[in-house]
């Protein structure tokens, strides 16, 4: 399982793969916090909204560099489970570089403030709730990669459109109007509640819903590798 994993990170960076979606997720954030300074979890919320698209991006880039025979191969070797799952673990193994850098790359720009407002939170409240969102969102943008990436589509025209629609109707779905908020991943509520500064109910309640969200997409995910096995 290890070594797949190594494998599969190994390839994506190797091939360059890596470099369009860091420099998409830092271009981002550059025009984010461009406009000037902002509390923590503020900005931090709304960076897990604008990386959310760009590490479902990442994590099809990385699925998608494996050559079909020798994925076929892994399966032979490893079994369909420990392949599935490795490269889920290299996808999440990626994405947090890729949150890393979200977390750091304000302060380096001065795009939060280290000073808290009145009434508001703390500095470490808000990194806190800055680093829950991210954690919140990055499974999330796994389980939409995977189900966009060749191995399940079939074509890269298909995914495309898998990763495309999935991103934008997370979007849409997301607003507060919204009629079906519960068909998307919390990334825009989770965004609304740490700018108002979520109480712990709320909390616990959006991360369930991440939860349950992530895993009935990647069980989809598993479903339809196995079916294309």
């Amino acid at each position: 399982m290890t070594a797949l994993v190594r494998l599969r990170l190994a390839g994506f960076l190797r091939t360059g793969r890596a470099v369009a979606p860091l420099l998409a997720g830092l271009l981002a954030l550059g025009v984010l916090y461009g406009g000037g300074r902002a509390q923590p979890a503020e900005a931090y919320g709304v960076s897990a909204v604008v990386l959310f698209p760009v590490l479902a991006w990442q994590t099809k880039l990385l699925l998608d560099v494996e050559p079909d025979v020798q994925r076929r191969l892994a399966l032979v070797l490893a079994g369909a489970a420990r392949e599935w799952v490795a490269g889920l673990l290299a996808a999440l193994v990626a994405g947090l570089g890729t949150v890393a850098v979200a977390l750091v790359f304000p302060w380096l720009v001065g795009g939060v403030t280290g000073q808290a407002e009145p009434g508001g939170p703390s500095v470490a409240a808000g990194v806190a709730l800055g680093v829950w969102a991210h954690l919140l969102a990055l499974p999330a943008a796994v389980a939409l990669g995977a189900l966009a990436s060749r191995a399940v589509t079939g074509s890269a025209g298909y995914g495309v459109a898998v990763l495309a629609l999935g991103a934008v109707g997370s979007l849409v779905l997301g607003l507060s109007a919204s009629v079906a908020p519960w068909l998307a991943p919390p990334v825009l509520p989770v965004a609304r509640a740490t700018a108002a500064g979520p109480s712990p109910a709320s909390v616990v309640l959006l991360t369930a819903w991440a939860v349950a969200w992530s895993a009935t997409a990647l069980a989809g995910y598993a479903w339809r590798r196995r079916a294309r096995a």
